[in-house]
C-alpha cells in the first residue's frame, strides 16, 4: 500500500479540524444530554465510515476491508474504556458539566500515545517479524483473563497512579470550575480535575496495550492502523455521554470483547498456516459484537438509564462561588513601576 506524505497530512488535518470544531462547540461547561451525544456520535461514526469509503475507493477493496475491520475492533474495545471512565467519574464525583473537558484532553493525549505505540509496533514488525506471534499469544492470554474477570470492576480509589499523584503533587479538595491548576497563597496546586485527567490517560494507555496488537492482526499497514484508531477514538467523548448511563445493560459485552481478542490472536498465530480472508475476519468480529450487544439488551429488557453506582464515595467537593472568586490567576502580570 503506497501512501503519499500528503495523505498523512490530510488525515492529521481532518483530525485537528474536527477537534477544534468539537472544542468550539463545547467551549462552555454544560451538561451534555443524550440527544446532543447521539447527534455527535452520528457525526463521528459518519466521519469514520466516510474515511473508510475513501480508502476503499482509492486503495482498493482489500485495504478498505482491513480499515473497517480495524475500525470495528477499536470501536468495540473502546466501549469498555468508556465504562471505565464512567466508574472513574462516579468514584471522584466529577460534575457532569466538567466531564467533557477532561475527555477532550484525554482523547487528545490518547491520539499522541497511540501514534507512538503504532510507530513502535510497526517498526518492531518490520524488523522482527516474530513479534507478531508475541502479540498473538498476548491477545489470547488477555482475552482469557478478560473472560475470567468479566464480572469485576476497577476501583479508582485504590489506584496506585492516584496515590503516587497525590503524594507528589499538592492538590485542593474541591473542583474549581474547569481549572486543572490554580494558585493558593502563591503556590501552584492541582485540582481534582487534573488527577482525574491523569487517571483517564493511564486507563487509555492500558487499553491501547490490548487494542494496538489487536488491530495489527487484521492489517499491518501503519496508515490504516493509525487512521482506524484515530477515527474510532475521536468519537469516544460522545459515546461516553450516550452509553455511560447504560453500563448496567451491557452484561455480556466483556464476554464478546474477550472472544474478539482470542479470535484475532488465533488468527495471528495461524498466519503462516492458513490465511483467513479479511472479509471473514470482519464478519466474525461483527457477529461476535452484535450477538454480545443483542444478548445484553435482551436480558436487561425494561431497564432504564441510571447513573453508575460505586461503593466508595468521593472525598472531593464542588467549590462555592466565594471560593471561585478568590482563585488567584495562574500567571501573574508584572506591574509597571509608577513614578
Amino acid at each position: 500500500m503506497s501512501v503519499p506524505l500528503w495523505a498523512w497530512f490530510a488525515v492529521l488535518g481532518v483530525i485537528l479540524a474536527m477537534l477544534a470544531l468539537d472544542l468550539l462547540a463545547h467551549r462552555r461547561a454544560h451538561v451534555i444530554e443524550v440527544r446532543e451525544a447521539a447527534a455527535w456520535s452520528a457525526v463521528w461514526v459518519a466521519l469514520g465510515v466516510g474515511f473508510g469509503v475513501v480508502v476503499w475507493q482509492v486503495w482498493g477493496a482489500e485495504h478498505g476491508q482491513q480499515y473497517f475491520a480495524g475500525y470495528l475492533i477499536e470501536k468495540s474495545l473502546a466501549v469498555d474504556n468508556v465504562f471505565v471512565w464512567a466508574i472513574v467519574f462516579a468514584a471522584f464525583g466529577v460534575p457532569r458539566e466538567l466531564q467533557h473537558r477532561v475527555l477532550f484532553l484525554g482523547v487528545l493525549g490518547a491520539l499522541v500515545f497511540r501514534g507512538a505505540f503504532i510507530a513502535a509496533g510497526a517498526a518492531l514488525i518490520e524488523n522482527f517479524s516474530w513479534v507478531l506471534y508475541v502479540f498473538a499469544v498476548f491477545l489470547v492470554v488477555t482475552g482469557i483473563r478478560m473472560f475470567r474477570s468479566r464480572d469485576e470492576h476497577v476501583d479508582p480509589g485504590r489506584s496506585r497512579t492516584l496515590a503516587l499523584f497525590r503524594r507528589i503533587v499538592p492538590m485542593t479538595d474541591a473542583y474549581l470550575g474547569q481549572r486543572f491548576l490554580v494558585r493558593r497563597a502563591g503556590v501552584l496546586v492541582a485540582t481534582p480535575l487534573l488527577a482525574v485527567l491523569v487517571l483517564v490517560e493511564v486507563t487509555d494507555v492500558v487499553f491501547a496495550v490490548d487494542s494496538i496488537p489487536a488491530i495489527f492482526a487484521v492489517t499491518s499497514e501503519p496508515f490504516l492502523v493509525f487512521s482506524a484508531n484515530a477515527f474510532a477514538i475521536l468519537g469516544l467523548r460522545a459515546m461516553y455521554f450516550l452509553l455511560a448511563d447504560m453500563m448496567h445493560r451491557f452484561v455480556y459485552l466483556k464476554v464478546g470483547l474477550a472472544a474478539v481478542l482470542v479470535w484475532v490472536g488465533v488468527k495471528m498465530l495461524l498466519l503462516d498456516v492458513v490465511k483467513i480472508p479479511t472479509p471473514v475476519s470482519l464478519g466474525v468480529v461483527a457477529l461476535i459484537i452484535g450477538v454480545a450487544i443483542a444478548a445484553s439488551l435482551a436480558s436487561t429488557r425494561g431497564q432504564g438509564r441510571r447513573t453508575v453506582q460505586v461503593t466508595t464515595g468521593s472525598s472531593f467537593r464542588v467549590a462555592t462561588p466565594e471560593e471561585l472568586a478568590q482563585v488567584e490567576p495562574l500567571v501573574r502580570r508584572g506591574r509597571r513601576a509608577r513614578r
